[in-house]
């Protein structure tokens, strides 16, 4: 599917630096710098790496869903060939056996009980792969069994078995608010927002609609498995990994083996895939302990069931109230939200976190109250995944706009225009107000899916959302500018196929005036690179091409004043050019510079860094648009759904790369449609029953719509290089409202529930009804 051709809304405005002749490398849809690499299969993965002497690992899981584990019995394991150690919870003392970036509870082998089925016990330490996967299923071990809990609203009751009666010390590693812990019962963490007077905003509203929504646990699924190869030596330890974060596991792996940040290496090559499911440690703290107590390099690589058992998204039970006036405007709007947050605290903090704030969508509100417990129960610990939270609430939201639309005889995208907020407003009092202009984003959005008449088997929907951007506002890059007049920049992010060092290296260049092909963006690595606190929440464009700006422009004033001195001017009579600089009308490659300067070889070195001050003292960093349409068809027979086109909007304030802005918004787009009629991780009893990708369904060629609009909206109203704003994750964030919405439009039932199986959908039509009435509280 190519995107639509319409024409971006580009504003003609010239970017600075200016300079006469300057190249104009951002804005164009340049090939990736890596395209060749990865087609050819030249591209190195962590999965790829492989080191002298190198052993491998196999993970020995739980069968229960909570138990005490009683015995684990190596001997047979232990006597088979190839089999170098075993590695169980007992073999930790010498280490903190437990990581997390918000609450140390999560043990790296679980420690005298197991909380949840599939949870690593023991390591199998072998020769070969093939060798440690057998001698792990000669591993026997012995369980006492213990209650379990895998629903979220029944691990609220009294009586529910509690999974951690002492919590695991609070660290915080991240510079943000993530909610307050929970500390009672199973409540892994709680968060809220309030304003106005809801009570009496409701006893004034003439329409006041009620719900229970529900959203699915989901695997963002990568191509790339959690993999880590470990290598420990006098130097310290060298982790190879796909994470998302180095810097993160860098901190976790420094605490677990007491040693300090400058003798914990963790490179990070090319990541097939992140999606946030690769934030944050996850198999690292294994891989680096197996290498400290082997002396050997260790190898873990986790299968696609294995890597199910890992990490997964929250789902989501929301109830929801919004109170209207005759007129169709919000007086009120309330939420309760649930999640389940599996049996680890990991990320869901901030998952909940990010729901509150999002839930009640980019409306005008008077009066709001939210409130958010994520909980823990015996199932796969829940972490980050495109969106996080927002997909969630938004679901819920949207859904109640447009039921009030239909029972106030008010078209949907009036309703909406209504009650958006405008650009300059504040969408939560105290923060950053909104840059966009949602009223004429929504235009386009209701053009494109053009309403046909339900009648005729067809019908629209549509969907909205503002999620405040998790990126901290801070960034370190550096550029190197070498004697022969190229450039390399050094900046902590990580290429996981976003396409950063394609676009990072366009604002080098831009910057600098330099081709494209005279411009390295180093791979991430925390020996030699700059501290980046993540790669996630859409922040890399805004925040790290900021700061990489900023070191450009750094680099360059160093130039001018070598040049200066060495042709003996003042340095205000040098100017920038295109790779150089202009000395009294002449110009000057880099190159020449630095050797003249130096007389042999040098480089000059340039810093950026961004903080939180100035266009970043206020927070979010930026507000990233979620707008969404579908047509949609139903088979009434079968209840199958078919998406006959989607619409997405890009309000990105400009696209430094629009062809991978497209890339971006396409596929969370399509991740969104999976997690709306396909995607669903099932738990019956203890287990999961679809940890693999033939029961766990993700979308194929044959679900594409037929029909594909992404547009761009760039009216450079945002904080990044050239008025760049964060994108790739907004474009997924309101599709399971809007498909959602087309159905009711064309069944005339309302579905709460996601995903839109084809089971699902034909049920409501033999019920002909609206499910989930939400007779019973969320207490």
């Amino acid at each position: 599917m190519s995107p639509s051709s319409k024409p971006s809304f580009r504003p003609q405005q010239k970017l600075e630096p200016a300079m006469d002749n300057k190249p104009q490398i951002v804005g164009r849809s340049i090939p990736r710098v890596d395209g060749v690499a990865k087609v050819t299969g030249a591209a190195k993965f962590a999965i790829d790496l492989s080191v002298p002497g190198m052993v491998f690992g196999a993970v020995v899981r739980s069968e229960r869903a909570h138990a005490e584990i009683i015995d684990i019995d190596t001997r047979s394991a232990e006597q088979s060939p190839g089999v170098v150690r075993i590695i169980t919870g007992r073999d930790l003392d010498n280490v903190v056996p437990y990581f997390g970036h918000i609450v140390l509870d999560h043990p790296i082998l679980a420690i005298e009980r197991t909380l949840y089925y599939g949870e690593p016990i023991a390591l199998v330490i072998a020769r070969s792969q093939q060798a440690a996967t057998h001698a792990a299923s000669q591993v026997e071990v012995e369980y006492r069994e213990l209650p379990y809990v895998t629903d979220a609203l029944e691990a609220l009751k009294d009586d529910a078995p509690i999974l951690h009666p002492q919590r695991g010390e609070v660290v915080r590693d991240l510079g943000f608010d993530a909610g307050e812990e929970g500390g009672s019962g199973n409540i892994c963490s709680l968060a809220s927002l309030d304003w106005g007077n809801v009570d009496s905003g409701f006893a004034a509203a003439d329409l006041v609609i009620e719900g229970e929504f529900r959203y699915p646990m989901l695997y963002g699924y990568a191509m790339e498995p959690y993999n880590a190869l470990a290598v420990s030596g006098e130097d310290g330890l060298t982790v190879y990994t796909t994470t998302q974060h180095p810097y993160m596991v860098r901190k976790d792996l420094a605490r677990i083996l007491s040693l300090p940040f400058a003798k914990v290496r963790v490179v990070v090559p090319y990541v097939g895939g992140g999606y946030g499911t690769k934030s944050y440690s996850k198999i690292e703290p294994l891989a680096a302990v197996a290498a400290q107590l082997t002396g050997l390099p260790v190898k873990v690589v986790l299968g696609v069931e294995e890597s199910i058992h890992t990490t997964r998204s929250d789902s989501a039970i929301v109830r929801a109230r919004s109170g209207y006036t005759a007129q169709g405007l919000l007086v009120a709007r309330a939420f309760e939200i649930v999640l389940n947050s599996g049996a680890y605290t990991d990320n869901s903090p901030q998952v909940g976190q990010k729901a509150v704030n999002t839930c009640f969508g980019p409306y005008r509100t008077p009066a709001l109250s939210v409130r958010m417990r994520s909980v823990f129960t015996n199932t796969v610990p829940a972490s980050s995944l495109r969106g996080f939270g927002t997909p969630q609430g938004t679901f819920a939201g949207e859904l109640q706009m447009d039921e009030a639309a239909e029972r106030l005889g008010i078209d949907p995208v009036e309703l909406r225009k209504r009650n958006l907020v405008g650009p300059g407003e504040e969408v939560i009092p105290g923060k950053r107000a909104l840059e966009a202009n949602l009223p004429e984003d929504l235009e386009l959005l209701s053009k494109s899916v053009d309403w046909p008449d339900p009648g005729e088997g067809r019908a629209s929907g549509l969907g909205l959302s503002a999620s405040d951007s998790g990126a901290y506002p801070s960034s370190t890059a550096l550029v190197r500018i070498h004697a022969d007049g190229s450039a390399s920049a050094l900046v902590g992010a990580t290429e996981m196929g976003q396409g950063s060092r394609t676009v990072l290296a366009q604002i080098a260049a831009q910057e600098l005036a330099l081709p494209m092909e005279l411009v390295t963006i180093v791979s991430s690595d925390t020996g030699i690179g700059p501290f980046e606190q993540t790669t996630g929440a859409s922040r890399t464009t805004t925040v790290v091409g900021r700061s990489l700006q900023a070191a450009c422009q750094d680099a360059r004033r160093q130039l001018r004043a070598l040049a200066a001195e060495v042709h003996e001017v003042a340095v205000e009579s040098v100017q920038d050019a295109p790779g150089g600089v202009l000395v009294d009308g002449t110009w000057r490659s880099f190159a020449e510079v630095i050797q003249g300067w130096f007389g042999a070889g040098g480089e000059v070195i340039g810093t950026g860094a961004i903080r939180r001050s100035g266009d970043f003292a206020e927070t979010p960093v930026f507000w990233e648009i979620g707008a969404a349409g579908v047509i949609v068809s139903v088979d009434r027979d079968t209840g199958e759904v078919s998406v006959e086109k989607l619409a997405t909007i890009g309000d990105v304030g400009f696209a430094i790369n629009p062809a991978m802005v497209h890339g971006q918004d396409a596929g969370a787009a399509l991740m969104g449609l999976g997690a709306a009629l396909h995607e669903e991780l099932v738990y019956e009893g203890e287990m999961l029953t679809n940890p693999n990708l033939v029961d766990y369904r993700v979308p194929r060629f044959e679900d594409l719509p037929r029909e594909m609009d992404q547009m761009l909206v760039e009216r450079q109203d945002g904080v990044g290089p050239y008025g760049s704003k964060g994108a790739g994750e907004g474009g997924g964030n309101a599709i399971g409202a809007a498909i959602a919405s087309a159905i009711a439009r064309l069944l005339g039932v309302r579905p709460r529930e996601l995903p839109l199986t084809s089971e699902r959908v034909w049920r409501l039509l033999q019920d002909g009804r609206i499910p989930r009435e939400a007779d019973d509280d969320l207490s």
